[in-house]
């Protein structure tokens, strides 16, 4: 099952109530919040006050989009952590540390691998899913790198988010969603030109994000399809594109 969603960062700028309000009149089921604008690290009130905001508007919370990154001295996974369970999210979202899969030292490597295992124990013990984004600079930023991480983790509350990395060939895309299928969780859906952060109307790409769904819609489980990257930050835009993407996953 593949239900509708907001990424909450499309819109910095519009506040809690905003998003929701948006997010109803668009049709979607539910929102990943950010936690670098409306739902910050450490703050139980406010999670749990955006929580609830968004389960009496019908809408679920998908996810905590934490924006935590593995190697972080900023603030802590726990802070991460009790956040996401004041909001009541089923998933974390975060980053696999602060290098690419090409440049990191084996004992960069491993270290992380711990600490990620660590923090994927963790979410266990609390009933949550931890998560990274398919993202270049971090230890996620290949097909080939994604799959080995998850496999040397090795612990059944870490998965993966996918998304089209900028300038990957759509054989690449196909072949990246079946090697994380076993651990694919959400998907961020936005559409850029090839090569560009240039964005585009989800409409533009239906035909390749059809493809993709094609395998994605024979993943068991349950998982959320995400639209961010909205072109030009349009709240009409992103109607459009909520439009699109329930065209694209009812194939």
């Amino acid at each position: 099952m593949i239900k509708t969603g907001l990424v909450s960062i499309t819109f910095r700028n519009l506040t809690v109530e905003e998003i929701l309000e948006t997010s109803v009149k668009a049709g979607i089921e539910g929102i990943e919040w950010g936690g670098d604008i409306h739902v910050p690290h450490g703050d139980i009130q406010e999670a749990e006050s955006v929580g609830k905001k968004t389960r009496d508007t019908g809408l679920e919370v998908a996810a905590y989009g934490s924006y935590y990154r593995f190697d972080d001295d900023d603030f802590t996974f726990e802070e991460v952590l009790h956040t996401a369970i004041a909001l009541k999210a089923p998933l974390i979202r975060v980053w696999a540390g602060r290098l690419r899969s090409g440049e990191c030292s084996p004992e960069y490597y491993n270290r992380m691998v711990r600490d990620i295992r660590k923090a994927g124990n963790m979410c266990k013990d609390a009933g949550i899913k931890l998560a990274f984004e398919y993202h270049d600079g971090t230890l996620t930023d290949t097909n080939a790198s994604s799959l080995k991480l998850m496999k040397d983790i090795d612990c059944p509350s870490v998965f993966s988010y996918w998304q089209p990395p900028v300038g990957m060939t759509r054989e690449k895309c196909l072949e990246g969603i079946d090697l994380i299928k076993d651990y694919l969780q959400h998907i961020h859906v936005f559409y850029w030109d090839s090569g560009s952060r240039d964005r585009k109307k989800l409409s533009e790409g239906e035909n390749l994000w059809k493809e993709y769904f094609k395998i994605i819609s024979t993943i068991d489980g349950e998982r959320w399809a995400l639209l961010e990257f909205v072109k030009d930050d349009s709240v009409e835009n992103f109607y459009d594109d909520a439009q699109t993407l329930k065209r694209i996953i009812s194939v």
